[in-house]
């Protein structure tokens, strides 16, 4: 029975969750109790298979955690997207591009797919995204006479581009802790200088599988509004314009809307790929750049900036103390030989790294219902990650396979997270039916991406490959 006390404490933390309770203190909460529980089954003479020696290493965890040069990104990355968000950059671009392309059939879902993509690469946060996009775009595509099902499709999958087009917090996160668990794999195979794989290195991988979702987001798209045009009407240009209240002109639009945006996200991510900064120096390049761009706007008065201040403070303290209390998770999970018991899983698992790989895929797609991507990125990869990595998967590529699943996972009804966001403020006379039908044929989209990156892992892998 001891040997299975890692499920137990793993299982402990899942229904802890489900009650609803902080996430950090939960995780810390729960590896204390169990702390506990091993020191007092000892005390009275069972063998709980409990070695507090690793309880030793709490403190220098502690330390990295927050001397971490990467993980100094988090913030700046987070401010900039939020700055974006309050600064109303997004409206102005959604304006833009639904001018451009309105007057097409599906043109206005082609917009949102392309603002969605820019706001991705902007701010990184898939609620920000879904929440920002649902209150902007949703009430004209359902007054232009799209269905509703394909237009809070369409949305939902979106905002969830956040998962993967970089500059995402996810991969900030992920490569992180992939990095570790990358040098954890090389020492148990006796490589005794090993390499590490850097946030860039994900940022480069995850450019191309997200820009072909994008571009078959938008073929569906344009294939339902050429099989079915009522679902996906054009929009007359002048009432847009009329309506959007915009009498400048579409040219002098497109150039407040969208040139900005595109120049900023071009300095982040041109900056990684071009080598002249790290993704953290390139994140504080995207904070000031923001910064100046809602100044330019006039749009960010002391009130603003202190929101602004407030929020990125509300979610950086968030990410890092789920950051400490998954360390700590993480060290008792170890005590109770967890890495053991799971690695002795994998091995005897048919299929081998196979059988191994796909299990792994399908338990972070369940868990992505109840725990959001900061959690899983945190306790599940530390787990499962170097395990994996030392059966010989390439680090890059499980780090886009499982951003790409965790994507998915937050689409899929009844318990998707993007979901959730969307419904929230979604008119009431929307059914939220209407909702579940919409992501279906996006979340088949994004399944068969993860096939093919399966059977072509030199989607992900080739770019970075040649930087």
């Amino acid at each position: 029975m001891m040997e299975y006390m890692p499920l137990v404490l793993f299982a402990a933390i899942c229904i802890v969750l489900m009650f609803g309770y902080p996430v950090a203190l939960s995780l810390a909460g729960t590896a204390l109790a169990f702390t506990g529980l091993g020191y007092g089954l000892e005390a009275i003479g069972i063998d709980a298979n409990f070695d507090a020696s690793y309880l030793n290493a709490f403190p220098n965890r502690l330390y990295g955690i927050m001397t971490n040069a990467t993980l100094l990104a988090v913030p700046l990355f987070v401010l900039m997207g939020v700055l974006l968000e309050k600064s109303k950059v997004a409206e102005t671009l959604l304006d833009a591009m639904a001018l451009l392309f309105g007057s097409l059939r599906g043109g206005l879902g082609i917009s949102v797919t392309l603002v969605g993509m820019l706001l991705a690469a902007s701010t990184g946060i898939v609620g920000a995204t879904v929440v920002t996009m649902g209150l902007l775009s949703l009430p004209t595509m359902l007054k232009r006479g799209y269905s509703p099902s394909l237009a809070t499709g369409t949305i939902c999958a979106t905002g969830t581009l956040g998962q993967i087009i970089p500059p995402s917090i996810a991969l900030v996160l992920l490569g992180d802790v992939l990095s570790s668990a990358y040098q954890q794999a090389q020492l148990a195979m006796g490589i005794f200088s090993p390499k590490t794989v850097s946030v860039g290195d994900l940022f480069m991988g995850a450019l191309v599988p997200g820009l072909i979702l994008v571009a078959v987001y938008m073929l569906y798209v344009s294939l339902v509004a050429f099989f079915r045009p009522d679902a996906a009407p054009p929009a007359d240009r002048e009432e847009l314009m009329k309506e959007l209240g915009h009498g400048d002109g579409l040219g002098l639009l497109l150039l407040k809307g969208l040139v900005p945006p595109i120049v900023l996200i071009i300095a982040v991510l041109g900056s990684i790929l071009a080598g002249l900064a790290t993704p953290t120096e390139a994140s504080a390049v995207g904070a000031f750049g923001a910064f100046v761009l809602a100044l330019a706007y006039r749009r960010l008065d002391l009130e603003t900036l202190k929101d602004v201040l407030r929020t990125t403070t509300h979610v950086t303290t968030m990410v890092f103390l789920i950051l400490i209390g998954a360390a700590l998770f993480s060290l008792v999970f170890r005590a109770y030989g967890g890495e053991e018991l799971v690695t002795h899983v994998f091995e005897s698992m048919p299929g081998g790294v196979v059988g191994a790989t796909i299990v792994v895929m399908l338990v972070i797609f369940l868990l992505g219902f109840i725990l959001d991507f900061i959690e899983i990125t945190f306790v599940v990869v530390p787990i499962v990650g170097p395990i994996l990595l030392a059966m010989g998967l390439d680090p890059v590529w499980l780090g886009i396979m499982i951003a790409i699943n965790l994507q998915t996972s937050f689409l899929t009804p009844p318990f998707g997270f993007a979901l959730f966001y969307l419904r929230g403020v979604a008119p009431a006379s929307l059914p939220t039916s209407a909702i579940y039908r919409g992501v279906v044929p996006f979340i088949v989209l994004q399944l068969g991406m993860l096939v093919a990156l399966s059977f072509f892992p030199q989607l992900a892998t080739w770019l970075p490959s040649k930087f």
